[in-house]
């Protein structure tokens, strides 16, 4: 059997470390708790396959949040309603029509029927089931108490679901105004300010600065339209290229937490997914230093991730979790003095939770006002670009007025 070492706290608040040999990471979890450890971490070899059909890989594993929420709900309801784990997968997996996720199931199902352990078995599938899915139902799987970390699971995954359509929604007002108000700038600066052009230059008007400005850009956009058109892509692709490596991506998340309206909407989006995720962690009973690792990763920011894994560090070392918390100027003093409360009193998870709560319910007062001030911004902005290029067209046109009037 595989030889699992953990690190962990005794009865009397003192790090103690060893092994612990068992079948599956399930068994060694229980062991430990029944020795009256709490898990800090928890390490092993853990055999990883990847599956083929006839040679082949399977098909591609794409499982969007809300699809998830549902299969866990109707897992647990099923599995609190008596029914054995195989019998329920089987019965969930004629019911979907994700065809790749349909098939990761069925891997899974011939897994546990040869006797593998749920977590294991979805864990080798990591496009559908993520370490904080995994590692929860591990926690299930040791507590016996399976039906209910699903429920829990499922929970967390539509309260994730729901804030990302609340975000989505709000973001989807500006995007489509913001296209159409360049949809509009660029069909009057190709197609109809030049026409004007040809007009004055066959009047000899003498053009205002502005005006000159304007007909000479439309031109310039008129003749190299597909060039312009081009140069525009391929920036926003190297913008998207850079953002994918570590320094870049550092960069573009302090400026989605800086950057100005939108900066503390993502801020406390961030503090919600940190708080949401520890608290469902840690209330499934997942050992603390493992919960912080995932955390970092679902976070969804860089820095924040970053702090949280100096975090970690300091937790493995002793240090109470709120202090490294309390010396990062990213995580606000409410979110340590929360966590060193509930350190203190052993209710971290529900703390957690009420934070998370907090901050759910700022970012939508955050949206709310966030929507209604986008539109008049919108209309300003809609206003300034279409009444410049109105005004710098007909400018000469009242100049040509005044010159006819005096004559």
């Amino acid at each position: 059997m595989p030889e699992f070492h953990y690190l962990a706290k005794d009865e009397n608040g003192n790090n103690v470390s060893g092994s612990v040999t068992a079948a599956s990471e399930g068994e060694a979890i229980l062991s430990l708790h029944n020795r009256n450890l709490a898990i800090l971490s928890l390490t092993g070899e853990a055999p990883r396959r990847t599956w083929s059909i006839l040679g082949r890989k399977g098909p591609t594993v794409r499982v969007k949040v809300d699809e998830l929420a549902v299969f866990m709900r109707q897992l647990s309801t099923m599995i609190g309603a008596g029914l054995p784990v195989l019998e329920a997968l089987e019965v969930l997996q004629e019911r979907m029509e994700n065809r790749g996720f349909k098939w990761a199931i069925r891997r899974i199902i011939s897994d546990v029927r040869g006797g593998s352990a749920l977590s294991h078995a979805m864990s080798q599938h990591p496009a559908a089931f993520n370490n904080l899915c995994v590692n929860m139902i591990v926690a299930g799987e040791a507590s016996g108490q399976l039906d209910i970390i699903l429920t829990r699971l499922a929970e967390y995954l539509e309260d994730t679901a729901a804030l990302r359509r609340s975000i989505k929604a709000a973001m989807a007002y500006p995007v489509v105004v913001l296209t159409l108000i360049l949809g509009i700038t660029i069909f009057l600066m190709v197609f109809i300010v030049p026409r004007f052009k040809d007009i004055y230059d066959s009047l000899k008007v003498d053009l205002p600065g502005i005006t000159s400005f304007i007909l000479n850009l439309s031109v310039f956009l008129q003749n190299n339209f597909i060039m312009v058109f081009l140069g525009m892509i391929a920036l926003a692709v190297a913008i998207l290229i850079y953002s994918k490596t570590e320094f870049g991506g550092r960069q573009v998340d302090w400026l989605k937490l800086n950057v100005p309206v939108f900066g503390p909407l993502f801020s406390k989006v961030a503090l919600s997914r940190f708080s949401r995720t520890f608290a469902t962690l840690i209330d499934s009973g997942v050992p603390i230093l493992g919960s912080l690792d995932i955390v970092a990763a679902a976070v969804g920011n860089r820095l924040l991730a970053q702090d949280i894994r100096e975090a970690r560090e300091s937790v493995r070392q002793g240090t109470a979790l709120a202090v490294p918390l309390s010396a990062s100027p990213r995580f606000p003093p409410m979110v340590s003095h929360m966590v060193a409360v509930g350190e203190r009193s052993g209710s971290l998870g529900e703390l957690l939770h009420k934070v998370s709560e907090f901050y759910d319910q700022q970012v939508k007062a955050a949206i709310e006002s966030l929507t209604s001030l986008i539109e008049p911004l919108m209309i300003a902005v809609m206003g300034c670009l279409v009444g410049s290029i109105v005004l710098s067209v007909f400018l000469p046109i009242l100049r040509i007025q005044e010159v006819l009037a005096k004559h």
